[in-house]
C-alpha cells in the first residue's frame, strides 16, 4: 500500500512540475485557452515557515506543491507527500493530518488555504 501512495505522489508531483513549467507568474494564458494561475501561502511549522504554492484553474484546484520548508528530514516527508495529493483529490484543505508529522500537516493545509483565500 505504501508503495501505491509513493507512487501516485511522485506521479502528481511530476504533473504539478509539469503544469508549474518554467512561469512563476501569477496568471499563465496559454493558448489552449488554459488561465491556471498559481498562489502562494505560508504558514507556521514545528521548525518556522512551510511555504506553499497552490495552481487553480478558476475554482479547481490543479496542484498543490510545498516550496520550502525547514520540517524535520526523516519526518515531514509523509505530510510534504501525502497532503498536498490529498487537498487536490478532496478540492479543500479539509483533509486528514498524517499521523506523526501533525504539525507539518496542519502548516501545509493552513498554507494553502491562505493561498486559496488570495485567489477570492
Amino acid at each position: 500500500m505504501k508503495n501505491v501512495w509513493k507512487a501516485a505522489a511522485a506521479a502528481l508531483l511530476t504533473v504539478s512540475l509539469c503544469a508549474c513549467g518554467s512561469s512563476t507568474s501569477s496568471s499563465d494564458s496559454s493558448s489552449s485557452g488554459s488561465s491556471a494561475t498559481v498562489y502562494t501561502g505560508e504558514a507556521e511549522g514545528k521548525n518556522g515557515t512551510v511555504k506553499v504554492s497552490v495552481t487553480m484553474d478558476g475554482d479547481t484546484i490543479t496542484a498543490v506543491e510545498v516550496t520550502e520548508h525547514s520540517e524535520t528530514e526523516g519526518i515531514c516527508e509523509p505530510a510534504i507527500e501525502q497532503i498536498p495529493a490529498a487537498i487536490v483529490k478532496a478540492q479543500s484543505t479539509d483533509v486528514d493530518s498524517v499521523s506523526g508529522a501533525t504539525v507539518t500537516s496542519e502548516a501545509i493545509k493552513e498554507a494553502a488555504q491562505a493561498a486559496i483565500d488570495s485567489a477570492k
